[in-house]
């Protein structure tokens, strides 16, 4: 399966999340997808379709392709600890997301473009590969030559507080920091990674 680039909020509606951020349609239409609208009338879900369901929000949200998704989760597995929130901590820490939690760029798919453009650099070094891993103490910033990007800049301007205790931001010199992989408690994100680890299982 490619990277999806169709109607994000088809995608919102089947899961009645906003996981792209704000979505007019969902707010108007909180429902999923269909001809038959909110009439239809579906059957009780199985327990896999429950749970391939959950990893597929995953996969959405973060932008993970399908091979990609299932190494990631072969290295939470390895990790001591619980295999879920390990999971969820290693999607956290990749480049993408963190340009993205940093508010240099409005969306993760905003976020991979710029990564991919070799606009941002880590420990001083261009990155260009929007899954690269980041470990504690690493320092992402956007590449000198980038600064005024009008894309960047605006980003930025509207970059609230800094929400993600993990995370530390320099708005002078344009650059944050990667202090720590994420506790659970401190990610947004609504997704049950247990259902993920269940569907794995088996």
């Amino acid at each position: 399966m490619a990277r999806y680039t169709g109607p994000k909020s088809k995608i919102a509606r089947k899961f009645r999340e906003p996981i792209f951020g704000p979505d007019k349609a969902l707010e108007k239409k909180n429902y999923p997808p269909g001809q038959h609208g909110p009439s239809k009338r579906r059957g009780k879900q199985s327990e896999y379709a429950i749970q391939l369901l959950e990893k597929q929000k995953a996969k959405y949200t973060y932008g993970v392709l399908e091979r990609q998704f299932r190494t990631l989760f072969g290295k939470a597995s390895a990790k001591q600890g619980i295999t879920g929130e390990n999971f969820l901590r290693l999607l956290e820490a990749r480049l993408d997301n963190v340009v993205y939690r940093l508010g240099i760029a409005p969306t993760r798919s905003g976020a991979r473009q710029l990564v991919s453009h070799k606009h941002i650099t880590v420990n001083g070094e261009v990155v260009n590969i929007p899954s690269y891993s980041l470990r504690p103490g690493d320092v992402i910033a956007v590449r000198e030559r980038s600064k005024s990007l009008e894309a960047i800049s605006t980003s930025v301007e509207g970059r609230k507080i800094n929400k993600f205790n993990w995370l530390e931001w320099n708005a002078n010199e344009l650059q944050g920091t990667f202090v720590t992989f994420p506790e659970r408690a401190d990610i947004p994100e609504n997704i049950k990674e247990n259902l993920i680890v269940e569907l794995y299982s088996k």
